[in-house]
């Protein structure tokens, strides 16, 4: 007697299928990287500031801390996720068409659960006073560090349009060029509002510890300046072609290029 072949229906479960199997694995690389940044960045504010290690670290070694942790997370987990670690990031390409709207809900709650758990870690490894409080809260007014949230997150946002919409840009340098932004903004705006650029950020250790003095500009702020950002690059994006085709295209460079070479 003849056998029957028999179909096998291939699995059609929730999992099966690698658009979902690839956006739970963004979301829980979005959720790793923002737990080991908000870590990393928020620890070396507490070694600081604490009075056991007080000035261990220094201002520039808390600088260098968040900028090098932004260059190892984005190296480490950009092909995965797009590396965002931020609402403002995500939001904002999402509202300019690089990131796919269904996907925001779900990369912003990664981001807030990432920066609850790193500050709940921190939390539990030390004493946290006043001094070594590491949130983000205004020096002066709410109003000051609602302007210095807008302008470094502009210049945050500006730079990332740069080197991850661009492809002109050099991509592999991407990593650095966004770390090394992270650090001066935090130079800059660090010692007036904390310099945050991030709601997830501000939010995790206003969470834990109860803390929400200027909550508001730490949330408007990163928003309203990562999309200046995003609008001021898309202002000056000439067009998609390669640099040498639009040297090719421009008069300027073609006078250039018609005259004697002296070298």
């Amino acid at each position: 007697m003849a056998e029957v072949p028999v179909n096998i229906e291939p699995d059609s479960g929730f999992c099966s299928s690698p658009e979902v199997v690839q956006a739970i694995q963004k979301v829980i690389a979005e959720l790793i990287g923002t737990y080991f940044l908000i870590f990393a960045g928020c620890c070396s504010v507490v070694l600081n500031n604490a009075e056991k290690t007080k000035g261990t670290v220094t201002f520039p070694g808390v600088c260098l801390v968040w900028g090098f942790s932004v260059t190892i997370m984005v190296y480490s987990l950009a092909h995965v996720s797009g590396a965002h670690f931020n609402p403002a990031v995500t939001i904002t390409f999402a509202l300019y068409r690089h990131f796919p709207l269904k996907l925001v809900p779900f990369y912003i709650i990664a981001q807030v659960l990432g920066s609850i758990l790193a500050s709940g870690t921190l939390y539990l490894l030390f004493e946290i006073d006043d001094n070594s409080y590491f949130g983000t809260k205004p020096a002066g007014t709410p109003i000051q560090s609602f302007i210095f949230e807008i302008i470094t997150s502009c210049l945050l946002m500006f730079v990332v349009s740069a080197v991850s919409t661009d492809n002109r840009a050099i991509g592999k340098l991407g990593g650095i060029a966004v770390g090394m932004t992270i650090t001066v903004d935090v130079f800059i705006a660090g010692p007036v509002s904390g310099a945050s650029m991030n709601p997830a950020r501000t939010f995790g250790p206003a969470l834990v510890l109860h803390v929400y003095s200027g909550f508001w500009a730490y949330v408007v702020g990163p928003l309203v300046g990562a999309l200046l950002g995003a609008t001021c690059y898309n202002l000056i994006r000439y067009t998609d072609k390669p640099l040498r085709e639009i040297g090719t295209s421009s008069k300027i460079f073609k006078i250039a290029s018609s005259r004697p070479s002296f070298r």
